[in-house]
Formats: structure tokens, sequence, C-alpha cells
């Protein structure tokens, strides 16, 4: 019917303006333009709903805040007060980019990146790829032995005995637990515990923050171009995207399609999916990372302007131990700073460690086609656990004869921000690939963003290995 035959249909009367409401009333019915509001249980269904989201990508943003993460934030806020600020709005959209990326290529083919490489790439290539695999392996044992540093570090504030002791017992606690346990139950239970360090939130609503000052540094206008500021900058970047994220969260995802169930689609990659259902978990899986990404960030930015704010108010000043870092929680906790910072500490090392030890183990069982997951039995997958075993044994025995852990926290994240860019390169050319991905390959943003974040990673890197050969100490 047309617009002139429903107006003649009108009855006479309707010639005013009131009447006219009255009739929307009536055609209206009672309230369908306002929906009742949700119950409480309704409420807690949808939170329910929302955080059963959360998984790979949420530990590895947690992860990502590791004891080697805090140390540099703490140390960035300390010396340099809010000039590294800007590093934080800079990092999350390519946080975001690269682990989308990652988290992408398993979806879409359910396989890991190891895997990946060793379908994408000729012999000659894999070898390269390969030898930078085993020295990916050696800077997390350096980082597993920081971490574990670091958790020995919290258990000693806490006043449960020698750092160097409890390095041996977390490191042989953890293997255990990998090797005969179960590493899901872990993340579980520390992803929501890390979340304490969000109380670096809680410092900025009670610490005298000079918020002008952190609007400035957060444009980037604070910042002191210097060889130490540059330095501690690789740092920043080497522990915000770090390798081993890179593998763990193409890996964790992996293994929660594997454990899906309910759906005869569940554990399928996208590829092999129905539309519609492969649109959902990818959109899915998207809000997941994305969330961890945030949450990661957000802890990166307190951080460094609670630490900025607090230790290094008065000018810069240098983080040597556990116990100095937890000065700039005593705001909001006063007394109680060393034990909440202690246990963020602890538990972000706990998580770390598991994720730090099996992300190099799995990219090279996967590019020598040997099986892996902590699904998988020792026996099925003894290169996977004995790489895992090594690395955190030797991890052990570097931080156990460590008696500078917040020097080597940095001096990891480092070595991390030079080792991403070669990394960086080899995700890009999987995840353009067409033959791999299909149509999930990159399109055009991931495209600028992943190869972007590649350069700036790839100048870092640079800068970082001049610093080391170039700069007198």
């Amino acid at each position: 019917m047309s617009a002139p035959d429903q107006e003649e249909t009108l009855p006479e009367s309707l010639d005013t303006p009131e009447d006219d409401e009255r009739v929307g009333d009536a055609l209206a019915g009672p309230d369908l333009d306002t929906p009742p509001a949700p119950t409480t249980a309704e409420r807690r269904s949808r939170l329910r709903g929302f955080l059963g989201i959360l998984g790979p990508g949420l530990v590895t943003g947690v992860a990502d805040d590791d004891p080697s993460g805090v140390a540099t934030y703490s140390q960035a806020g300390a010396a340099f007060g809010v000039g590294l600020l800007w590093t934080a709005p800079l990092s999350l959209p390519l946080m975001y980019a690269v682990q989308e990326i990652c988290d992408r290529t398993a979806l879409a083919t359910g396989d890991s990146l190891g895997t990946l490489v060793r379908r994408r790439f000729e012999r000659g290539a894999q070898w390269v790829i390969g030898v930078l695999v085993v020295a990916l392996l050696v800077a997390n044992c350096l980082n597993v032995a920081a971490d574990l540093a670091a958790i020995g570090s919290g258990m000693e504030l806490l006043g449960l005995g020698p750092d160097h002791l409890w390095v041996a017992i977390a490191g042989a606690a953890l293997t255990a637990a990998l090797v005969w346990g179960s590493f899901e139950r872990l993340a579980k239970f520390f992803k929501w515990l890390c979340l304490v360090l969000l109380g670096y939130v809680g410092v900025l609503f009670v610490a005298k923050v000079p918020w002008h000052d952190v609007g400035v540094g957060t444009l980037g206008l604070r910042m002191t171009w210097t060889w130490s500021s540059i330095s501690l900058l690789v740092a920043v970047l080497g522990t915000t995207i770090s390798p081993y994220m890179f593998f763990w969260q193409s890996a964790h995802r992996i293994e929660e399609m594997r454990s899906e169930s309910g759906t005869s689609e569940a554990s399928k990659p996208l590829l092999e999916r129905s539309p519609r259902k492969a649109g959902a978990k990818l959109f899915l899986s998207r809000v997941d990372v994305f969330v961890g990404m945030l949450v990661s960030t957000l802890a990166m930015f307190a951080i460094m302007v609670s630490t900025s704010s607090t230790i290094g108010r008065n000018g810069p000043v240098t983080i040597n131990t556990a116990a100095d870092a937890a000065k700039a929680l005593a705001p909001i906790a006063g007394p109680l700073a060393s034990a909440v910072f202690s246990i963020g500490f602890i538990a972000t090392g706990v998580l770390a460690v598991p994720v730090l030890a099996s992300s190099g183990s799995i990219a090279l069982a996967g590019l020598l086609g040997k099986p892996w997951g902590f699904d998988r039995s020792p026996k099925r997958a003894p290169l996977f656990y004995g790489l895992i075993g090594v690395g955190t044994l030797g991890g052990i025995a570097i931080g156990y004869f460590s008696n500078n852990p917040i020097g080597m926290l940095v001096l990891s994240a480092t070595i991390n921000g030079i080792a991403a860019a070669p990394f960086l390169v080899v995700i890009m050319v999987i995840s353009g690939s067409r033959k791999l991905l299909g149509d999930y390959r990159n399109g055009p943003l991931a495209t600028v963003a992943g190869w972007a974040t590649a350069a700036i990673m790839t100048v870092a890197g640079c800068a970082a290995m001049y610093i080391a050969i170039a700069q007198p100490h």
C-alpha cells in the first residue's frame, strides 16, 4: 500500500498532534519501545557469557605483563618519568594487530606457526628459521631465569625465605606441573590472580598524579632522546611485543580448538566450518584478543604512571630490587605495598614461565613435524616436553646464581626487542598466503599494521645492537 493510500484510510478526526500521539501509542502497544530492564540473573548470565569468551587472548595479555614487563615499565617510569608514556597508546594497536594475525592463522588452518613454516617455506629457509627458533629457545631460557628470580624475590618480600631457594622450588614445581599436571588449571587460576597488577590503576586515583604532564607525555612531547632512553625504549617494546607471544597465541588457540565439544564443527579450522559458524568463531576470538591486549596495555600504562608519580617524582631513580619497585603501590596499599606487589610478581611469573618454556618448544616441534601440546602425554610428545624441561632447568640454574633480578628482567626484554623483527617477517609472509589461509589471509589493514610493526621492531633491534656494540657502558 502506498503512502497516500495510508493517509486516506485514517479517520478524519485525527487532525491534531495530540490525536496523532494517542493513536501512535495505541498502535505501538504497551512499552514496546522500552525493553524491560534485565534481571540480576540475566546480567550475571551475560557476564558469565562474556568471561567465557576470554581464553588464549587474555592469558597471552596477562603473560605479557610478566615480571620482565613489570620491571621494565617500572624502570621506565622511575628513570624517565612520563617520557616513555607514549609507548602505551602506540603499543596497543601494534600488539593487537600481531596477536590477531597469529590467532587467525591458527583458527584458519588448525596448525601452529612452526608447522606453517614447514608448509610455506623451502628447506633452505626452514633451516634459517630453525636457527632463529633455537635462538628463541635460548632467549626464552634467559627470560625464564629472570621470571623465576622475580618469583624468588616476591617470596622473599613476603618473608617466606631466601629468593635463591624459591627459584629452585618454583622452577622444579612448575616443570613437574607441566609434565605431569595441567597447565590449563594453572592458567585459569593465575590469569585472574595476575589482575592484582591492576592495583596500579588504583594508584592513579589516590596518588598525586600530575595529569597535565601525563597527557603531554602520552603524546610523546616529554621524550628525551639519549642512548639510555633509547635502550630502555627497546626494552619496553621488546617486553610488549615479544616473540614468545606470537607462538603461544597460535598454540593456545589450537589447544582450545582441540578441547572444544558440543558441535560437529567445534574443533575444525575455519576453512572447514560453515561460513556462519566460522564468522562467529572469528569474531569472538578477536574480542578475546582485544580484551587481552587492552588489559595488558592498561597495566603497562598504569605501572609507568604510578612509578613516575611516586618513585620518580623527584627525579630519575634506578630500580635495583623488587622492594624498590613495590614502593609505587604504597599510596593505595600502604604497609601492604610489598605484599600486593609480591603477589602480582609471583602470579605473573608462575603464569609466564610455562608460556615462555613452551612457546619455543612448540615452534621447534612444529617445524620438525613432531607432536606437541599439553593435551598430549610426555610419551606421545617427548621432544616437546624434553625442550620444556631443558629450558626450565636452564632457567633455574641461571636464576639461582643471579644477584640482579631486576637488571636481568630488563635485559631479557631488550633481547626480545632484538629477536622480534625476523619472526614478524616470517609471520607476515605466512599470514598473507592465500594458499594457506584462503579468504582468511591478511586484509589491507592487517597487512599495513603487521608490516609497520615489523619495521618498527627492526629499527628498535638495530638500535639495541648498535648500543650494545658501539656505545660505552
